[in-house]
């Protein structure tokens, strides 16, 4: 019987990907929904490209509802969340409470609403599969090498360092929105892209590492590793290391998450050794300091992380815009994070998760006009 597949961002990278993926086994799978937020021509064509997919403009009036709607009703065996930033919160949530299991390349979902949302899965008997390629990794790896009841002593994960890995703080005040879009060796939806570039998005992946493994920030590393080859690593109580290699390339992590929990053969990602050449190197946290800011967003619990991310959004959005220097991204969010009074609360619904995100939203934008 073939899988029932929902992907939620079908026209964005991780959508195409996913399509490539199911195309090439389309013998397995069956797509029940597609929705995009834009680029209706595109979402109209895939739509006669699965004539049996229903297809949601959530862009369109009305489009929040009519794409709960359909998540719920879609009857999807897997559902797989490629939407960018926290628009993919609540879809994340109806996927769960429609009993699908959950292919997750939408971090924000567990930084904002980690511990909701996990509890939320249990109680569902939902199965989260994560797309990132790092979190793939140290899922794919725990559950190779860890007993049931046994944890990693250290995960590692890794970051490209993005394209100003090199730059001294001088040159990165001047660096234009062009500049911060031109990845080094991953192709990316804009905001993914300037996270990178900022190491924001490294600072998201600790949250939700912490958050998805139930693991304490002092067992969670980062180490810069240009090549992008080694998608991230786990350390042993006896001191071994475990890794997980490829090339990168979107599509092994997404073809590992929709059919799991079988392991079926690919060549996506398939490795040349010849001249092959690894570099590990820490992270510099004074030209990057919203990493070190996210382990603070952890740490505290709280409404912190979801605070975290929104604010980065909007200095992020402001950026793209040339509204502000990129290194006013991590000012501005350390200026909405360290709101202490604000963000200790400890949310028991979607709701003041939800208000917590506007809030953060305001005052982040209000500084980008001081």
């Amino acid at each position: 019987m073939k899988k029932k597949v929902a992907i939620l961002g079908a026209t964005g990278s991780i959508g195409k990907s996913a399509l490539d993926v199911i195309a090439r086994g389309h013998h397995d799978f069956e797509v029940v929904l597609l929705t995009a937020h834009c680029h209706a021509d595109q979402l109209a064509e895939l739509g006669r490209l699965y004539p049996g997919a229903v297809t949601v403009h959530s862009g369109a009036e009305g489009g929040r509802e009519s794409l709960l709607a359909a998540i719920a009703n879609c009857g999807a065996d897997i559902t797989l969340n490629g939407i960018s930033g926290a628009a993919g919160l609540e879809p994340s949530m109806a996927a769960i409470e429609a009993g699908s299991n959950l292919a997750l390349a939408n971090k924000e979902t567990l930084v904002m609403a980690g511990p909701l949302v996990l509890r939320r899965a249990r109680e569902k008997n939902v199965t989260i599969i994560p797309v990132d390629s790092e979190h793939s990794a140290i899922f794919h790896l725990v559950h190779a090498h860890c007993a049931a009841h046994s944890t990693p002593d250290e995960i590692i994960l890794t970051a490209s360092g993005g394209p100003f890995r090199n730059y001294s703080l001088e040159e990165m005040e001047k660096v234009s929105p062009q500049a911060a879009l031109a990845h080094p060796t991953w192709n990316m939806g804009a905001k993914i892209t300037i996270d990178s570039a900022t190491m924001a998005n490294k600072g998201l992946e600790v949250i939700e590492a912490a958050r998805l493994f139930n693991c304490s920030t002092e067992k969670i590393k980062v180490v810069i590793h240009p090549q992008s080859v080694v998608h991230s690593m786990i350390r042993m109580q006896d001191g071994e290391v475990y890794a997980q290699l490829s090339r990168p390339d979107m599509r092994l992590p997404i073809h590992k998450a929709l059919y799991w929990p079988q392991a079926v053969p690919t060549d996506f990602g398939r490795l040349d050794f010849n001249a092959l050449t690894l570099e590990f190197y820490p992270p510099d946290t004074e030209k990057f300091p919203l990493l070190a800011l996210a382990y603070e967003a952890v740490q505290k619990g709280g409404l912190y992380p979801c605070a975290y991310n929104a604010a980065n959004e909007a200095a992020v959005a402001a950026f793209l815009a040339g509204r502000i220097g990129f290194l006013d991204i991590g000012r501005i969010t350390r200026y909405v994070v360290d709101r202490d009074k604000d963000w200790n609360t400890e949310p028991d619904t979607i709701a003041p998760v939800m208000e917590a995100d506007r809030q953060a939203r305001i005052m982040a934008e209000k500084e980008v006009k001081c």
